[in-house]
């Protein structure tokens, strides 16, 4: 059976680094452009996978992080793994005295 986990990549500029940060799993890297920072956002996460899963916690650990597990027999079976999705995504601002 597949297995799949989806998750997020948000990108942020540090100085002369882009970071990158899935936050359903806390995990984050960096590169020097945009697809350097993804590709090592999707290492660093799945190395953290990798961890969970010879540890025996990979199911905890995303049932705690708010995923939810959906098998699915057609057209092949496949186990994935999605992450919560928000109802609303706000940027807010706060006058500071």
């Amino acid at each position: 059976m597949q297995r799949q986990i989806q998750f997020t990549c948000q990108l942020f500029r540090e100085g002369d680094q882009i970071v990158s940060l899935c936050p359903e799993l806390s995990v984050s890297s960096f590169g020097d452009t945009p697809e350097e920072a993804e590709a090592a956002l999707r290492e660093a996460v799945a190395l953290f996978v990798e961890e969970c899963e010879r540890m025996g916690t990979l199911s905890e650990v995303l049932e705690e992080s708010g995923y939810s597990l959906e098998r699915r027999e057609t057209p092949a079976p496949v186990e994935e793994w999605s992450p919560p999705r928000p109802l609303k995504t706000l940027h807010l601002e706060l006058a500071l005295a």
